[in-house]
């Protein structure tokens, strides 16, 4: 391709010059994994630090309370094995039927070993995301855990968080947030929403690794927990081998287990140090473009699958395909004119990042009117 529109950023996000800066960190990591000396460990734990720094960051979270997961669905799954055995069994745990498919599947599969209730919120029939209000209505004084999606990945639906918190305060439910799909395209701060939990991961948004995910623990839960996936890194001194002394350690590193996946950390460091300087200007060119998406998609048959509100969606547009149309034909047209979209079965998603130019929203815009154009 020539000139791509890369429209993927709900999927893997791009940066300029990420291949470049990826390789060096990669290859400073080979340098230090490959040199004949005994200072390996140190130099990769403390680069593993500065991702966990830049995430804490982020979204705002206290340090010594964020510690890296392959992904969120073992994040979630280390979580929820570190829980007290009384605070799920019995009782349910709420989730939405537009979260990410992932964590239903490990949340089914745990439901009847741990001995909840899974209790799922359905989609409105004809319609495209969970509504809050469907949420609250099923969230009673049963519900020990609800896990909020913070924006969905086939609709771009931004859940209120703050209105969801603060029922669930009231319900005495703990609460987790998936961020994934959100983080780094719509602001999120743990001292504006302080929830129990947060999974997410570095791939979108921020541009960075398959493999590069987090969990954030609120100190008044992490106190409580002890995960059952544990190992050497859970504790204090990874080092320690002392069979009958193990302890876990006192902040999110007891949720760590075995050898820890840093090259994922350190391949993402460079598109978190991007990002972090250039966040605001993100956000606000990622509206602009978005805008212009919707107001074209106007005059075609699609038929908007997102939020129109701009405060109650994240940073994809995304549309339902009419009946008649061919997915598959569609995004191979697509791509026969350099435009990188995707689709969720009848669900077109177009995500617009970094790597974005108006020229790409233009030439977006002008084919989904030659495609769709209203009769």
């Amino acid at each position: 391709m020539t000139d791509p529109a890369y429209f993927l950023y709900h999927s893997i996000g791009q940066y300029p010059r990420k291949a470049e800066e990826m390789g060096a960190a990669l290859a400073q990591f080979a340098g230090i994994w490959g040199a004949l000396d005994d200072a390996q460990w140190p130099r990769v734990l403390e680069a593993r630090q500065e991702f966990l720094h830049h995430w804490c960051n982020l979204i705002d979270a206290p340090e010594g309370t964020l510690t890296s997961a392959e992904n969120v669905t073992t994040a979630l799954y280390s979580l929820l094995g570190a829980l007290p055995e009384d605070r799920l069994r019995g009782k349910a745990l709420l989730i939405a039927a537009d979260c990410f498919p992932s964590l239903h599947f490990l949340l089914n599969g745990l439901a009847n070993r741990v001995g909840f209730e899974l209790r799922t919120v359905p989609i409105r029939k004809g319609e495209f995301w969970v509504r809050d209000e469907d949420m609250i209505a099923a969230w009673d004084g049963d519900v020990a855990l609800a896990l909020l999606t913070f924006v969905t990945s086939t609709s771009s639906h931004r859940c209120d968080l703050a209105r969801l918190l603060e029922h669930g305060r009231k319900q005495g439910s703990m609460i987790g947030v998936d961020i994934t799909q959100g983080v780094g395209i719509v602001p999120f701060s743990l001292k504006d929403t302080p929830v129990d939990f947060v999974v997410g991961s570095s791939l979108k948004w921020l541009c960075g690794t398959p493999g590069a995910g987090i969990l954030q623990v609120n100190p008044s839960l992490l106190k409580d927990c002890a995960p059952e996936l544990r190992g050497w890194f859970s504790q204090e001194n990874p080092f320690s081998w002392d069979l009958n002394g193990f302890a876990y350690a006192a902040d999110a590193r007891r949720f760590d287990h075995g050898t820890p996946s840093v090259l994922a950390c350190l391949g993402s460091i460079p598109a978190l140090r991007w990002h972090a300087e250039r966040q605001g200007d993100l956000i606000r060119a990622n509206r602009e473009m978005t805008a212009r998406i919707l107001s074209a998609a106007e005059q075609t048959s699609l038929r908007l699958a997102s939020p129109p509100d701009i405060e109650r969606r994240g940073g994809s547009v995304m549309f339902r395909l009419p009946e008649s149309a061919d997915a598959t034909a569609i995004l191979k047209q697509m791509a026969e004119r350099e435009i990188l979209v995707d689709c969720r079965g009848p669900i077109l998603r177009v995500s617009p990042g970094a790597m974005t130019e108006r020229r790409h929203v233009d030439r977006l815009t002008e084919t989904l009117q030659h495609l769709f154009l209203k009769s």
